[in-house]
């Protein structure tokens, strides 16, 4: 492998160019090339973080050591195998694709190539969530809202697979066990799609889950909170604020201490990318590879078909 890892970005939309700007400043990478099906996409991004613009993801075959996949989530599968066919990592924006069957096809792909499949969950990669997972054990009951502003993307899926896959993949990182019910009602608002969701899930450890999700909000909101025998922890995504409390018994009567957790702050893109890098140096598996992304569209997928719309 070349020194410089000669990394190129497929999809320079919105969250495309953040990859981009983050990759070229990466020690040890090389942004070899930005590519758009709209030339003057690829030729603004290219200008911006030096790099060849392409139009033709094809033309990458034999020039790269991996790719990054930011393109709408209908021709993930489509974009990535051909790659992971011949042995190239990928790196494929979240929801992995729009089918359970195309994610099967990658994760096939990806072993007959013997090629690194990661998903970008980027939650998982932020600081707040790494301090909160060393305190989180066993909890009972779980509570999310995830709310924003009305978006200008990613309305050819739902909010679930948007917003709420984000949690969806945390939670089923904390070794709650397997989902036993799903409960689930949605509001199509502003699209035909539903813009608002709010879900229970059971699990086989009796741990439940509230969830909400909504890109119709006001105010920005990110926040996750488990509770848990003698402790409650507490996490907000995007100041990356992390508190736990916890009961302390003893005396005439049991006390509450605890406060904010200490949190080395960094932006959660830019590991994941690290992450990704490290992995396809050292040939080792990324933090959230191929099989967590379709245990988490798998989840998606089971509470879209459980639906119940409230209009």
């Amino acid at each position: 492998m070349p020194e410089a890892l000669r990394v190129a970005v497929i999809g320079v939309g919105h969250l495309g160019r953040h990859h981009a700007r983050l990759l070229s400043a990466m020690e040890g990478v090389r942004l070899s090339a930005v590519v758009d099906t709209l030339a003057e996409r690829a030729a603004e991004a290219a200008a911006a973080w030096p790099a060849r613009p392409v139009q033709d993801y094809r033309e990458l075959f034999g020039e790269v050591d991996a790719v990054v996949v930011a393109v709408p989530t209908d021709v993930h599968s489509e974009i990535a195998v051909p790659f992971l066919e011949r042995g190239i990592p990928v790196l494929v924006e979240k929801p992995m694709s729009r089918s359970v069957e195309d994610a099967d096809r990658m994760l096939a792909s990806a072993r007959a190539g013997g090629a690194l499949l990661a998903v970008g969950h980027t939650e998982r990669h932020n600081p707040a969530i790494r301090a909160a997972m060393r305190l989180v054990k066993g909890p009972r009951f779980i509570e999310v809202h995830r709310l924003s502003a009305f978006p200008d993307r990613s309305l050819d899926i739902d909010v679930v697979f948007d917003l709420m896959i984000h949690d969806l993949d945390v939670i089923l990182a904390m070794s709650v066990g397997e989902v036993a019910s799903i409960e689930a009602v949605g509001v199509p608002v502003l699209t035909s799609r539903y813009d608002i969701a709010n879900v229970r899930l059971r699990f086989s450890s009796g741990c439940i889950a509230n969830i909400t999700a909504s890109r119709i909000s006001k105010d920005r909101v990110r926040k996750i909170r488990f509770f848990q025998p003698d402790s409650y922890v507490s996490v907000d995504y995007a100041s990356q604020e992390v508190e736990g409390w916890r009961l302390v018994r003893g005396g005439e009567r049991p006390g509450i201490e605890g406060g904010a957790i200490p949190v080395e702050k960094d932006e959660p893109l830019r590991l994941e990318l690290a992450d990704f890098v490290r992995a396809v140096r050292d040939r080792a598996a990324p933090l959230v590879d191929g099989e967590a992304g379709r245990r988490a569209l798998v989840l998606a997928a089971e509470i879209a078909e459980r639906m119940e719309s409230v209009v």
